[in-house]
């Protein structure tokens, strides 16, 4: 790695006067940051870690909603998000591996927006809003592609909340080595409609598949999902499986969400 200088603020007002320094870069959880770094695939001058900010930290219902610190761990949501948005708390504890759910963190999860990442799918699906230390982020919004979101630099995500839908399930195919999923599906129920998450799949980054939505809406049944396809056209194709099939297992973790529920 190269050298860089370390701050370690105890509060969001000190980390966003922290990052104001040049070529400064918020540190969370460090899971994706740490090895691109080792990879000098970044070069920032300065790490302000965020790890020591309690007010970043916590589970709690307010409002009819879940308010999960943007410096709360995976593990953490696992434990804690279980009596209340067990939907969620499954997606939180199969992130990774232990260790990555032990030191992870949701906003910096968020923050990077990698393609593959479980928690974009899950705030996206639930119609979420990420608040940071300026303003408020309706998902909708929030992403914006493939490691690409709204924030403009030295924001910091500070809380995430979570509307409570009747029923939710995220169902994803791992891919082994990275424990990312190759394609995953967020399915969220509410009383007004049914939102779908996908991740993993395309080269946009997470997305929501509205022709799905609209036929769960009608019959919340893994049937209702019949004959209804996506293009590979705009998927990620690797060596671990083309547009095409990654199209295809879009519909198969959606139906297995919905089966999952009914």
């Amino acid at each position: 790695m190269y050298n860089f200088d370390i701050e370690r603020p105890g509060t969001v007002a000190d980390a966003v006067s922290a990052l104001g320094r040049e070529e400064a870069q918020p540190l969370s959880g460090g899971q994706t940051l740490i090895p691109t770094l080792k990879a000098r695939l970044a070069a920032p001058s300065v790490l302000v870690s965020l790890s020591g900010i309690e007010e970043l930290k916590g589970v709690r219902m307010e409002g009819g909603k879940l308010c999960i610190g943007g410096g709360t761990t995976h593990g953490r949501v696992a434990r804690e998000a279980e009596a209340h948005y067990p939907g969620l708390a499954s997606l939180a504890a199969r992130i990774g591996d232990p260790a990555v759910r032990n030191r992870g963190t949701i906003g910096g999860s968020l923050a990077n927006n990698d393609p593959s990442a479980c928690y974009p799918a899950g705030a996206l699906g639930s119609g979420a809003t990420i608040l940071t230390n300026s303003r408020e982020i309706a998902a909708d919004d929030y992403f914006q592609g493939m490691f690409s979101t709204a924030l403009e630099e030295g924001e910091i995500v500070t809380e995430v909340r979570f509307p409570v839908p009747s029923a939710a399930r995220y169902e994803k195919f791992i891919q082994p080595a990275s424990r990312f999923p190759l394609v995953a599906a967020f399915v969220a129920r509410f009383e007004d409609g049914v939102r779908v998450a996908i991740t993993g799949a395309s080269n946009n980054g997470v997305f929501r598949w509205p022709e799905a939505e609209v036929a769960l809406s009608s019959s919340f049944t893994a049937d209702a999902l019949e004959g209804l396809t996506l293009s590979g056209d705009e998927m990620i194709s690797d060596l671990h499986g083309s547009g095409q099939y990654r199209a295809h297992l879009c519909g198969v973790m959606t139906k297995r969400a919905v089966a999952s529920l009914v």
